[in-house]
């Protein structure tokens, strides 16, 4: 044994990184024969929401956009959990027609699909403009998730009981839905556009909860925490001097690990005591209220109703 003292400030750094982790989903699960989809998932919560369902024993499809990341990303997978039923499949959420090959594809191959997680986002970007003409926030965030959600319902149905989460974020609370410019054509604010973005996505979720109510599939939206991914790469405060040189080396201490941001999509998608739970949100393995703008019915059904016609499902069965 070492006479060596502790270095006690280590220790304390040690500590100290641990506090902002969370709530962790600990309950040991056997996944094997389910079929799970998580997009957006080559890095960060994505990639260790695939980890941990491999080593479960899940099927899951990789949808990705950078096909030569997600490929890497697969087989670090394959490599640590064994499990060699981990698929990458290539998804562009900023094209729809990319949106409709995935899912078309994927049912040729699958006749079952028991859990689609929506992780994919972007955060706090210039103004961009998706391959549809879409504001890239919504566009992104929301609309692509929302035409492959409905392109998959059929398949989530017959595979019922099955599950859909939907990332959000903290930051719908300072969003709303600019039903006057929704694609933010007269004016933009990136940081208006990604919390109107966040706050679509919960919006998308309680108003999906009500149609699909009695089908066996539950639909649930999260808030992972704020975690060190690469969604911070936009983010203009760590882009200046004093960002990166004073304000990045204390901030990232107090910002989950992505596997850690990684536990609630965990729980919404896996814990049996959720079963029956449709429609709510959760952040830390936990259910928590939402903001009042999330829960204007007025405004999901108008929402939906753009979507419909944005991504062309006009009339959809849901």
């Amino acid at each position: 044994m070492s006479d060596k003292p502790p270095d006690i400030r280590a220790c304390f750094i040690g500590l100290w990184c641990l506090l902002p982790q969370g709530g962790q989903f600990t309950r040991r699960t056997d996944e094997t024969g389910k079929v799970v989809i998580v997009t957006g998932c080559n890095t960060g919560i994505g990639k260790e929401t695939v980890m941990e369902l491999a080593r479960r024993g899940a099927t899951v499809y990789m949808a990705c956009r950078d096909m030569k990341k997600c490929e890497q990303a697969r087989q670090e997978i394959l490599e640590k959990t064994k499990n060699r039923n981990i698929f990458s499949r290539e998804l562009d959420l900023c094209s729809l027609d990319s949106v409709r090959r995935f899912a078309a594809n994927f049912k040729k191959e699958n006749k079952q699909l028991h859990i689609l997680i929506n992780n994919a986002g972007v955060m706090d970007c210039p103004k961009l403009l998706t391959k549809d003409g879409f504001e890239m926030q919504i566009g992104v965030n929301h609309m692509g998730h929302f035409l492959l959600t409905n392109l998959l319902i059929d398949v989530l149905r017959s595979s019922a009981p099955s599950r859909i989460v939907i990332l959000s974020s903290l930051a719908h609370r300072f969003g709303s839905i600019n039903m006057v410019d929704l694609n933010s054509e007269n004016s933009y604010d990136r940081s208006r556009a990604y919390c109107q973005s966040k706050l679509a996505n919960i919006l998308f979720t309680r108003e999906l909860a009500k149609r699909l109510d009695g089908s066996g599939v539950t639909v649930n939206a999260l808030h992972p925490g704020v975690v060190n991914t690469e969604l911070f790469r936009n983010w203009r405060l760590f882009q200046t001097e004093f960002g990166k040189y004073l304000l990045k080396p204390l901030f990232w201490p107090f910002v989950k690990s992505p596997k850690s941001g990684a536990q609630t999509s965990l729980y919404a998608a896996l814990d049996p005591n959720l079963n029956h739970i449709t429609g709510q949100y959760f952040s830390d393995c936990k259910p928590k209220k939402v903001g009042s703008a999330a829960l204007d019915d007025k405004t999901a059904k108008f929402l939906w109703t753009e979507s419909e016609k944005w991504t062309g499902l006009n009339g959809s069965t849901i």
